[in-house]
């Protein structure tokens, strides 16, 4: 049921959807005896849709999210295991494709090759809430890494998680990982925090090794506005969704923590 309630309420509040939608309701009430307030709903959603394209917000919404936990040398062992969280592959028409998450998959593999002991897990299920997907995240994963020369012996595959929870939950199950041992978990470093928290709630004690960062890091972060407004809109989304989410899972009891850290 959150599942599903988390679709539909994400696709309407989402802020460029909702932003979108009243900017539709606004020429709707435009022709009807409502279009003095019709021109203050297109006002807001125009400037609203303005502040999320051209200014410097999507950085300021993501960048404590990236904050949050340090990077780490991706050299450091012993490792038992890596952990790679799903929503950056797909597979269409036979083939392998990545979206704008895409390194979380190449950071995986130079991993895999720095510690050649360690497992890599892969979880991701498809998170389709309309229609069954006949492929899964896990099968592109699969022929990712065994198409850049990846043992199959080493790889271990979820294919039935749909969120994150359910990420943190069914690899439990499924490595049934040991005290003592060392698993690293590979995601975006923004959603990173939501991770580590359902993670631990899991009682799967994994580190955090952020990758697929969408600020710089440096103070113009916060004044640099961007020039492109569909990459703009695309991390605005995804900072105001982390921020939603990490609120929702805490009082759905998913973690322990509003804001997880190290």
């Amino acid at each position: 049921m959150f599942f599903v309630l988390s679709k539909v309420v994400w696709f309407v509040l989402s802020p460029v959807n909702l932003a979108i939608l009243l900017a539709g309701l606004s020429g709707l009430l435009a022709f009807t005896r409502f279009a003095r307030p019709a021109r203050w709903i297109g006002l807001i959603s125009l400037i609203a849709l303005g502040l999320m394209a051209f200014s410097p917000l999507p950085r300021i919404v993501l960048r404590p999210l990236e904050d949050r936990f340090p990077q780490q040398d991706a050299r450091k062992g012993p490792v038992t295991g890596i952990v790679v969280l799903g929503g950056a592959i797909g597979v269409a028409r036979g083939d392998v494709v990545m979206n704008s998450s895409a390194v979380r998959m190449t950071k995986a593999v130079e991993l895999a090759r720095l510690h050649p002991q360690a497992k890599i897990v892969f979880t991701g299920g498809a998170a389709n809430l309309i229609s069954e997907a006949t492929v899964t995240e896990a099968d592109g994963a699969k022929l990712l890494f065994e198409g850049l020369g990846l043992d199959p012996a080493r790889l271990i595959l979820e294919d039935k998680s749909r969120n994150t929870r359910e990420n943190a939950a069914f690899t439990r199950r499924l490595v049934d990982p040991k005290p003592g041992e060392r698993w690293l978990l590979v995601t975006s470093a923004w959603h990173m925090p939501r991770s580590i928290g359902v993670f631990r709630k899991a009682g799967f004690a994994v580190e955090a090794f952020p990758v697929d960062f969408w600020s710089s890091g440096e103070p113009d972060d916060f004044i640099r506005p961007y020039s492109r407004a569909p990459r703009a809109l695309e991390i605005a989304d995804n900072g105001f969704k982390e921020w939603v989410g990490l609120l929702a899972y805490r009082l759905a009891g998913y973690t322990d923590e509003l804001f997880p850290g190290p």
